[in-house]
């Protein structure tokens, strides 16, 4: 795991290790706020590195709202 201070801007050949970092681990399982707690960036962040990179996102968790044939 890359060590980034908090804070702090990510750009050039950083952002771009960073970005193949966090795809990598995404890909085998873990979630965003997993990353989240993980490197110390906001949810923003991470979401936008991982669409930077080109991940194909997960459809979100969680209950989903029932649909009622009304």
């Amino acid at each position: 795991m890359a060590v980034i201070a908090k804070r702090s801007r990510v750009s050039g050949p950083a952002r771009t290790k960073l970005a193949v970092e966090l795809r990598r681990e995404y890909e085998n399982g873990a979630s965003i706020r997993d990353l989240m707690q993980a490197y110390g960036r906001s949810y923003g962040f991470i979401h936008q590195m991982l669409t930077e990179s080109g991940t194909t996102l997960r459809q979100r968790g969680g209950l989903q709202p029932r649909h009622t044939g009304r």
